[in-house]
């Protein structure tokens, strides 16, 4: 089993890749609030049954604990401190079940970057150490093919967070949703320029 694993990966790697370019939005739980992490992705599809890449991601939402501070006029009061994080991403995605429909694949990714509070103290902004952040997002995707050019897919991960504190181990470790428009655009450039020499050459997908 192991060694067809690689014998099948081999031949991927040796296939002449597409672009993968997404931008994308991730759906967690932080502070037991929905949340927002929005991303942007680019990478190397092999023959559409495995994309790898990097991409760049960040906190699209709000998300805040009550802070006592004092604050520029020396007064002592409750604040928002608000969390942030941004973080590069690398990942892999390998299809093990394709249907003419639907598709079933396992993406994993892998991400580092950096995670702080900050709070206003009626002057300027106030922020805390950055941190180190590591975590693995282990998943499942479905899609579902409408045409030969869109499709709708759904990942579901799990984000556990790598980096031993209290802060992190609480906060961010959350099951992960990722609703999907896929739009194949090589495919719509296919359909649209049937004639030309790059059509001919690599063709539109029979489904």
């Amino acid at each position: 089993m192991k060694g067809q694993f690689l014998d099948t990966f081999k031949v991927f790697l040796h296939s002449r890749p597409s672009i993968d370019a997404r931008l994308e939005s991730r759906y967690s739980f932080l502070n037991n609030n929905a949340t927002k992490v929005t991303g942007i992705r680019l990478g190397l599809s092999f023959r559409r049954k495995l994309r790898v890449g990097v991409g760049y991601s960040w906190l699209d939402t709000e998300v805040s604990d009550k802070k006592l501070i004092t604050d520029a006029f020396g007064n002592v009061r409750n604040a928002n401190n608000y969390l942030k994080f941004g973080y590069v991403c690398y990942y892999a995605d390998f299809v093990f079940h394709k249907t003419k429909r639907w598709q079933l694949s396992v993406p994993i990714q892998v991400g580092t970057g950096m995670y702080w509070s900050q709070y206003h103290d009626g002057l300027k902004v106030v922020k805390s150490q950055k941190r180190l952040l590591l975590f693995y997002e282990p998943g499942i995707t479905v899609q579902f093919k409408i045409t030969k050019w869109c499709g709708l897919g759904l990942d579901v991960c799990a984000r556990l967070a790598l980096r031993n504190t209290n802060y992190v181990g609480n906060k961010l470790n959350s099951f992960v949703l990722a609703p999907k428009l896929l739009i194949w655009f090589d495919q719509i450039f296919y359909i649209a320029v049937p004639k030309s020499k790059i059509t001919k050459k690599y063709g539109p997908a029979t489904w």
